[in-house]
């Protein structure tokens, strides 16, 4: 018998249900320090005077940091966020001041003996607010910012990044005095990850190297992100992962490890940084809040003729993930059905809140209730039955999707005969005071690509060990799917494979893992 394919006991069970599993914020070193961050109290304005003296002359603080000490400006697609505010806040929450000291409290205490004033503005934390002709600039040197991708983007104003989609003759297809034009628009509000652990990190700084144990989906992107902010080589920074306990995309960017390893770098001592719950709900980054106009024209024959949609999607005081998750709305929101003829225009648009990113299939969730509920209001203005509207319009073998992409299989019509067979003809009866509806929905979700890596030492006593660059995020795939395949390609047993955490000292590149990728 084989090893994949079989229901076996997860190896990392009863250490969980026991509590005995270390997470991040669980590790303790000699000599560790307990670091904190003075948050911004504001939305918007500039920081006019700022004394740590007070601060730094509490017994027991070890180092205080402020912008000067962070360098580097990050993004993923636009480096528009400097990693301590510097003069000018942007949303309630952004970071101010980083202090290690030797005790939580004493942190506490040096945080609060801080003086600072503000010069406050009027906060801009809408997107309609944002895109008003008058609105000010939330970032007036934008076009400063530089473009970390290699391709033409529009931006501007508080426009953060545009993804455009454009095939066929929309116009011309609206135009026709045969179609019947339907149009919805959604709202659609912010959702946080709420993981049981929160971000959390622990830094030692020796041998002029940044060892980084830490709560992430993306060890790579945490190592090489640090060392920008920082100023360093990457070669200088090492991210080991400990168990993740939970993360939903919150931790599919850098995050606190910055503040930690600079504050190791100044005191010479271990940096345990754990954000409080209410930092996370305040400043995790969010499933963003969005709005989604959809307009689609309808053939006589039910046939979608054309469609346009335009996405606001609201990234906050920085653009962050934001630039690829604009580029995500052409699958998850005209990736259902066939389109000859589209137009998709999505934005991410600043305001002064805080910053959004990847919640468990980012867009994808608002983007295929959108477009399914714009697809239940064509069939109820056309009087088209559902099921028949969308086996009639779904992307099938050799369809091209809105990207020019051509489709294999048919695996939605499969679907949608499967399921109307299954569904009873008559729906039961509802129990008293209560009300029964069904519906049907159509959804897709792509799996982006990119580089993994794995190695197996194979060992002495018969077994062997697996240096896998992905992270347990708590899915099983690290620590029991993989050991399986490696076992049943060996020809050993399954419980004959240690795994190792994430490092990368150890391992080679890995993307992340999220969004379906292991």
């Amino acid at each position: 018998m084989t090893a994949v394919g079989m229901n076996m006991r997860r190896r990392d069970a009863e250490d969980k249900a026991a509590g005995r599993t270390i997470y991040a914020s669980d590790i303790v070193k000699p000599r560790m320090l307990a670091a904190g961050l003075l948050r911004s109290p504001i939305a918007r304005g500039r920081i006019t005077k700022i004394d740590v003296s007070q601060a730094r002359a509490i017994q027991g603080v070890r180092a205080i940091l402020t912008a000067a000490d962070f360098p580097g400006l990050y993004g993923v697609g636009v480096a528009d966020h400097r990693w301590m505010a510097d003069g000018e806040v942007r949303y309630v929450g952004e970071p101010i001041v980083a202090i290690a000291a030797d005790s939580p409290e004493i942190v506490e205490a040096a945080i609060a003996a801080i003086s600072i004033e503000f010069a406050p503005e009027p906060p801009v934390v809408t997107m309609a607010q944002a895109l008003r002709p008058d609105a000010p600039l939330l970032h007036p040197n934008w076009n400063d910012y530089k473009v970390l991708v290699d391709v033409e983007v529009e931006r501007g104003k508080n426009i953060a990044w545009q993804a455009t989609v454009l095939r066929g003759d929309v116009d011309a297809e609206f135009a026709r005095p045969d179609v019947r034009i339907v149009e919805t628009h959604i709202r659609v509000g912010r959702q946080n990850q709420a993981s049981l652990e929160p971000r959390a990190c622990v830094v030692t700084f020796q041998d002029n190297r940044f060892i980084v144990e830490t709560s992430t989906q993306v060890p790579w992107a945490v190592r090489n992100w640090t060392a920008t902010i920082l100023g360093v080589d990457p070669s200088q920074v090492r991210v080991i992962v400990p168990p993740v306990g939970g993360g939903f995309g919150m931790k599919f960017e850098v995050g606190l490890e910055p503040y930690a390893a600079a504050l190791a770098r100044a005191t010479g001592r271990p940096v345990r940084l754990v954000n409080s719950r209410a930092d996370e709900m305040a400043t995790a980054l969010c499933r963003e809040n969005a709005e989604i106009r959809l307009r689609s024209a309808i053939t006589p024959e039910g046939r979608i003729a054309a469609r346009e949609g335009i996405v606001l999607m609201d990234c906050g005081a920085y653009s962050g993930e934001q630039p690829f998750l604009t580029t995500m709305i052409a699958h998850t929101l005209f990736g259902n059905y066939e389109l000859e003829n589209a137009r998709l225009v999505s934005q991410a648009v600043y305001t002064n809140t805080a910053p959004t990113g990847a919640f468990r299939a980012c867009s994808g969730t608002y983007c295929t209730f959108a477009l399914e509920r714009h697809t239940d209001e064509i069939c109820t203005e056309l009087a088209i039955d559902p099921d028949e509207f969308r086996a009639r319009n779904v992307l099938r073998d050799g369809s091209l999707g809105s990207t020019g992409q051509v489709f294999e299989g048919s695996i939605h019509n499969e679907l949608l005969e499967t399921i109307i067979a299954m569904r009873p003809s008559t729906p039961p009866a509802a129990p008293a005071g209560w009300a029964l509806g069904r519906g049907l929905a159509v959804g897709t979700w792509f799996v982006f690509v990119g580089p993994s890596a794995a190695t197996i030492n194979l060992n002495a006593d018969g077994s062997a060990t697996l240096v896998a660059a992905g992270v347990e995020i708590g899915s099983g795939s690290t620590v029991q799917a993989i050991p399986q395949i490696v076992a049943d390609t060996l020809g050993i047993a399954p419980e004959l494979v240690v795994v190792m955490q994430a490092d990368t000292d150890a391992s080679g590149y890995d993307v992340g893992v999220g969004g379906g990728r292991t």
